[in-house]
């Protein structure tokens, strides 16, 4: 494998399992920090839609249009893209409501679940919620890892930002499984075993993408794919990033984070390039 490889299995590796940052935050506060999780989720937000659209749909078309031209280039691109959002659209679809892992609980919203019904009853019901939500993260995810996989092969600098933007949103997943596990069991090691292992399905989406993804790579299939992966970027973003972020909205701080995230990210492209 070369050092670009290496390097996107790493970076897709780091944002998986920061899964696991989340299940720690939850273990040392009573309190969840709504202001930070809005601040961050909105900067994830910016990072990828303004990364989607400014840099990752651009490369793709213009990798698409130097093989087919600029009509039939720019259809393969616009397909590609509204085909990601097609793919994770569908994935979202199939998971229940109530088990989605961007509806995010708060410490406070799993306190309160347990003053209702009884305990014994309430303690099955919230390890349920943490293994469902646990499984329902390891199949979203694992089109992200492809996604990441794909950025950071393309171009390691934009990559990096994508994995940095990817984990930030982790974060609070990690927390939706962590919590219920652990007012569950009572076990901070086993609420964190579930939250880190339901990361592992985005360096696993990586791996598979190296594995088969990488045997049939042509300029076409680039293009259609990393089209794709702006796609599933800017629909996380809309459907789950921001929504979240709202949810814990503070003094606008959530578009403060956005903003602050697509500055960064443009920054950051004009200073690498």
């Amino acid at each position: 494998m070369d050092e670009n490889v290496l390097l996107a299995l790493g970076l897709t590796l780091f944002a998986g399992l920061a899964t696991g940052i989340g299940s720690l935050i939850a273990f040392f506060t009573t309190r969840t920090n709504k202001r930070f999780l809005s601040v961050a989720l909105g900067f994830s937000a910016g990072v990828m839609i303004y990364v989607s659209l400014v840099e990752i749909f651009v490369k793709a078309k213009d990798a698409l249009v130097n093989v087919h031209g600029e009509t039939v280039g720019y259809w393969y691109t616009i397909i590609g893209f509204f085909g990601g959002m097609l793919l994770i659209a569908i994935i979202d679809r199939f998971i229940p409501k109530g088990r989605n892992p961007h509806e995010v609980k708060s410490v406070e919203d799993v306190q309160k679940a347990q003053l209702i019904g009884n305990e014994d009853v309430e303690a099955d019901r919230l390890m349920k919620m943490g293994l469902f939500t646990a499984l329902a993260i390891a199949i979203h995810n694992f089109p992200e890892g492809i996604a990441t996989f794909m950025a950071v092969l393309q171009d390691p600098n934009v990559g990096v930002a994508i994995a940095i933007a990817v984990a930030i949103h982790n974060i609070p997943e990690g927390i939706a499984v962590a919590i219920p596990i652990f007012y569950a069991t009572g076990k901070r090691m086993k609420a964190f075993k579930w939250s880190f292992a339901s990361g592992l399905s985005e360096p696993l989406g990586a791996f598979i993408a190296y594995l088969v993804l990488m045997q049939f790579m042509t300029d076409t299939l680039f293009g259609i794919v990393f089209a794709g992966v702006a796609g599933i970027m800017v629909f996380i973003s809309i459907d789950e990033l921001l929504p979240a972020a709202k949810k814990y909205d503070e003094a606008h701080s959530s578009i403060y984070g956005l903003i602050a995230g697509m500055a960064v990210m443009a920054i950051s492209l004009v200073m690498l390039t």
